[in-house]
């Protein structure tokens, strides 16, 4: 059973960036695809950013691509999303979960087993 822990959410201006990281524990990390999400009040989970196993594939929202960044460091059982250029609209809690298996990573909410409880981003002036 995998747990995972998202830190590094808060309160930033519009255009300015913010840095996520997602601890995991209690299995093997390396052999799971990682993905970052949000929600937003009133509005669906969407897919934000996920990244395969082995780090050699990455998939965007259409939204985030250019702005957002996804990197996994699996000697510290940590993924990270570095957002740059934040707009109100990125305004959610954003939610890291985990699936196991080695393809390509997927942005599809019903795919992920594991989930943490989230963190609050807040993009206002």
């Amino acid at each position: 059973q995998l747990q995972l822990v998202e830190s590094g959410g808060g309160l930033v201006q519009p255009g300015g960036s913010l840095r996520l990281s997602c601890a995991a524990s209690g299995s093997t990390f390396d052999y799971y695809t990682i993905g970052w999400f949000r929600q937003a009040p009133g509005k669906e989970r969407e897919g934000v950013s996920c990244i395969s196993s082995n780090s050699g594939s990455t998939n965007y929202a259409d939204s985030v691509k250019g702005r957002f960044t996804m990197s996994r460091d699996n000697a510290k059982n940590t993924v990270y999303l570095q957002m740059n250029s934040l707009k109100p609209e990125d305004t959610a809690v954003y939610y890291c979960a985990a699936h196991y298996g080695l393809g390509y990573p997927s942005l599809l909410t019903y795919e992920y087993d594991y989930w943490g409880q989230g963190t609050q981003v807040t993009v206002s002036s």
